[in-house]
């Protein structure tokens, strides 16, 4: 059983101001796999205080030493990538080859990416006599979620560094192994005492005290919109910047000259990656009226190849809901959909065949969903795929941007030129056009209630800094 009873405070990992400590379970088993201390608001002034005390001289270490501090971060990173990759199948039930492929080394992609914005990324400009610089905003406090664990750390922490902020991190309480590991590897790595602290709590105890702290300057945030919605108005006391990534509901225009049989079982199939806990999935499906009955069977052809089971086995694809609540919200969004009227075509209530414990959803794809339906219009954050109809183009557009969420969203078409306008009429803060792959450098951000701000690369740099005029800085 894994025990993280310590927070890491200016360099140090120390004792908790009041021992109480919550269970963390194993997803796959429902059994408890190790246990967390519950830090409180006492444990968040320390923090800020070690982190308020480094910054006082770390907004003032040059480029050259940040870049050796990130570079030593990914040095120690990659000696221990297959023990991340064990531990956050281990907290949220990512399959092995998920996490071994993509959450693990998202974690050091992070780190580069920084490292080459940060090589010549220009943190003044001079106009005439101005001089306007980019100057670190201060300390940040970070809370990140359960779903891609390491990721959302690493994309946050990372232009922290870049930029010369310090910091206190938040973990999820669901899921903090992938957290206290890096920790592990900033330790080893040498960062400076007090620029990186971690506090284990709760969100109303530690992300209450942290977002309300008069001595953060800055929060950056990753969850659900409710929870951003609650961050930002305990933030507004201290009239704090606030960066949010947050809900989606993501919109996957399938036009009517795409190769339906190809588009629609790979943009199926990619719901369920992650058991479909991730903020961009493409679960809207909009395809013409016309074909629904055809998308529909090809949707449900390409979920009966997921193979859902223990996530330690080679075999397996899709692993468990991450977490108990979470397990309940989806298999009652699932029942939600069928008493609306939705076409179950795949999957559907239960546990799947062979998972008789932890907390196993089946792939699950409706058909004929009406944009009204709650599961066209709610975050289910399960593998839950709807496929929605339309009359012509100008009405699919309508339909995708009809939604409080503006995260991502994707066009299908054999004509590029048309997929290209389609996607610039769509309202969200990324458009994946045919199938494109992420680019962990381009900006990741959303409208409305997806958040605001962006993160990854060069763009991510814009939150962590303030905005200084020097008026005659350059008079002869």
């Amino acid at each position: 059983m894994r025990t993280l009873h310590k927070h890491y405070i200016g360099g140090e990992w120390v004792d908790a101001s009041s021992f109480s400590v919550r269970d963390i379970t194993n997803p796959a088993t429902a059994r408890k796999s190790g246990e967390m201390v519950l830090g409180n608001a006492a444990d968040v002034d320390r923090a800020v205080a070690a982190a308020r005390a480094a910054f006082e001289t770390f907004q003032f270490v040059s480029r050259e030493d940040r870049l050796e501090i990130l570079q030593n971060l990914v040095a120690e990173y990659q000696k221990r990538m297959a023990e991340m990759a064990e531990v956050i199948t281990l907290e949220m039930g990512a399959p092995k080859f998920l996490a071994t492929r993509a959450h693990a080394p998202a974690g050091v992609g992070h780190l580069m990416a920084a490292i080459e914005a940060l090589k010549n990324y220009s943190f003044f400009e001079d106009r005439g006599p101005t001089r306007i610089a980019k100057e670190p905003i201060g300390v940040v406090g970070m809370i990140t979620p359960w779903n891609w664990p390491i990721n959302q750390i690493a994309c946050k922490v990372a232009p922290a560094i870049a930029t010369g902020c310090t910091m206190v991190l938040k973990p999820s309480e669901v899921a903090p192994y992938s957290a206290q590991l890096f920790t592990e590897i900033v330790h080893a790595a040498g960062v400076p005492a007090g620029v990186y602290n971690l506090v284990y709590g709760e969100g109303q105890s530690v992300g209450e005290a942290l977002s309300g702290h008069p001595g953060v300057d800055m929060m950056s945030v990753t969850g659900s919109t409710r929870m951003g919605a609650a961050v930002q108005a305990n933030a507004a006391k201290t009239i704090k910047r606030v960066a949010q990534e947050l809900g989606g509901k993501s919109a996957n225009i399938v036009l009517d000259d795409a190769d339906l049989e190809a588009v629609v079982a790979r943009e199926a199939a990619s719901v369920m990656r992650n058991t479909g806990q991730t903020c961009t999935a493409l679960t809207r499906m909009l395809v013409p009226h016309s074909r629904m009955d055809e998308a529909a069977a090809i949707a449900a052809q390409a979920v009966s190849t997921v193979v859902t089971g223990d996530p330690n086995k080679d075999e397996t694809t899709m692993g468990p809901i991450a977490h108990e609540a979470q397990f309940h919200k989806v298999g009652e969004m699932i029942q939600t959909g069928i008493d609306e009227g939705a076409r179950l075509v795949a999957g559907g209530p239960g546990r799947p065949d062979g998972c008789p414990e932890g907390f196993f959803v089946k792939p699950t794809v409706f058909a004929d969903v009406k944009p009204e339906m709650t599961i066209a219009r709610e975050e289910v954050f399960g593998p839950v795929l709807s496929i929605i109809g339309y009359e012509d183009e100008d009405e699919a557009v309508r339909i995708a941007n009809d939604s409080l969420y503006g995260l991502s969203g994707a066009v299908q078409s054999k004509d590029h030129v048309r997929a290209q306008r389609v996607a610039a009429r769509m309202r969200t803060g990324m458009v994946y056009i045919n199938g494109a792959a992420g680019d962990i450098s381009a900006p990741f951000g959303g409208y409305k209630q997806s958040g605001n701000g962006r993160e990854w690369g060069d763009h991510a740099f814009a939150d962590f800094l303030e905005v200084k005029s020097i008026l005659g800085h350059n008079a002869s």
